[in-house]
């Protein structure tokens, strides 16, 4: 969080950044480190203003070289400092040089001053290889999230100034929406039920699913099976490898920041979590959500520990679900012994969010 203009509100800040447990503050003099904890990492930002005497009380100090001298001989000069580049990319010049300090140093700090993002792709590409770290100046939160997902990559890290007290809470949360993997767990299938009519969700995304991945979807919040997308061959049809045909709509699925939602609530514009068969994942945006009227169909399983899963979707056979290894398994198909690919989330919810009290689903 860079604190060199904060002014009025530098300490509020500052006392947020701390609780939010931010990678590091930065400064323009080493004076506004003092009291800060040691597990904040502390970056003085020279600029134009020149090397202090003794930068030892900074644990990274970002230079111009042209003005400070090459990073490599200062990291010579004081050893117990980490020492990286700032670039300002306005051109094709100091575009290369921001794919060398990539490349080369241990921080390149880049600010780009036009709004594509085209050359952050170009830096990120050409330092794919390296070890340094490369943190992008961001304008403010929405500029963030989307450094943070380019080239499904992203910026390894991010340089902001608040405006107001909050924007280090909501800069923390884009960082952690960077989805975390999930331990799944093999199902195994009790009972298959017809149940009828019903609406049933094919959720169309903005991505294009792999052929081992799909979102996890369930009745019960505490458990979950994970439906495959449609990048699998059909008879009659073209593959649509941007859809899952999900289940009824009062299911549950995964969204961001450990939210779950309904089938029947998500919209243009919502996230999901794409899963696959080994629990990686990463947020998907909703195109749009086809609800529509089918015969449906029930499956039941349950997991090593005993919790019960139970997932209701449509009632045909090119509808699948995943089963250990990437198994592509019709639903209309199962039958009881069979192994599927779940999720079981620990906390119970309300209005999506996981919290900690006595629900009881059935």
């Amino acid at each position: 969080m860079d604190l060199r203009d904060a002014r009025d509100i530098r300490t509020a800040v500052l006392e947020e950044a701390v609780h939010q447990r931010v990678d590091g503050i930065v400064a323009a003099d080493l004076s506004a480190f003092d009291g800060l904890p040691p597990t904040v990492r502390k970056v003085l930002v020279l600029g134009d203003a020149p090397l202090p005497g003794d930068p030892t009380g900074a644990d990274v100090v970002i230079v111009d070289p042209a003005v400070h001298g090459s990073t490599d001989e200062l990291a010579r000069k004081y050893p117990d400092v980490e020492f990286g580049r700032f670039v300002e990319i306005i051109d094709a010049a100091t575009l290369d040089q921001a794919c060398v300090a990539a490349r080369t140093e241990r921080w390149s700090v880049l600010l780009f001053r036009d709004p594509t993002k085209i050359p952050l792709e170009i830096v990120l590409a050409a330092a794919a290889d390296a070890n340094g770290s490369i943190i992008t100046v961001a304008q403010d939160v929405e500029e963030a999230r989307i450094i943070f997902g380019v080239l499904e990559h992203g910026s390894d890290g991010v340089m902001m100034r608040p405006r107001a007290v909050g924007d280090t809470t909501a800069l923390s949360a884009a960082a952690q929406a960077q989805s975390p993997d999930l331990d799944l767990v093999e199902l195994e299938v009790t009972e298959i039920r017809r149940v009828g009519m019903g609406e049933r969700a094919c959720v169309d995304t903005c991505t294009q699913f792999r052929e081992d991945e799909g979102i996890l979807v369930g009745s019960h919040s505490k458990g979950m099976i994970l439906c495959v997308s449609e990048t699998h061959p059909l008879p009659y049809m073209p593959t649509r490898p941007f859809r899952v045909n999900a289940g009824a709509i009062m299911s549950y699925t995964l969204s961001t920041e450990g939210r779950t939602n309904y089938l029947s609530e998500l919209r243009s514009g919502s996230r999901v979590l794409a899963v696959d068969v080994k629990g990686r994942t990463r947020v998907s945006t909703v195109g749009r959500v086809k609800i529509e009227t089918r015969p449906l169909l029930a499956v039941d399983a349950v997991a090593p520990n005993g919790v019960t899963v139970n997932l209701i979707l449509q009632d045909d056979w090119h509808v699948r679900v995943l089963g250990p290894g990437g198994a592509v398994l019709n639903s209309t198909e199962l039958k009881p012994g069979d192994r599927v690919l779940g999720y079981l989330p620990t906390a119970d919810r309300h209005v999506g969010y996981p919290i900690d009290e006595f629900c009881r689903e059935q």
